[in-house]
């Protein structure tokens, strides 16, 4: 059974957050990690994996991160935070 994860990376301790999906956490992890994407985990410095959740839809997954951007940033720190003080 394929498995989907949805993740969020910060740049350091309250920095920027970004959150993302993929269906292979180590391989996007290491992507973000070395600058291989361009974008905004490259132009910002977001590289540290914060938090993931694992879904076994991709469409769960997509529902889930689009509903955790829509968050208060407070609330993505207090989930973060529940499992990684």
């Amino acid at each position: 059974m394929k498995q989907y994860f949805v993740y969020i990376l910060a740049s350091k301790r309250n920095g920027t957050l970004y959150i993302g999906v993929t269906n292979d956490l180590i391989r996007r992890v290491f992507e973000h990690k070395e600058k291989l994407v361009e974008g905004f985990t490259k132009k910002y410095n977001v590289h540290l994996l914060v938090y993931y959740e694992i879904h076994n839809s991709i469409i769960e997954a997509i529902k889930r991160e689009k509903a955790l951007k829509k968050w208060y940033r407070k609330w993505k720190i207090e989930l973060m935070e529940k499992d990684n003080p």
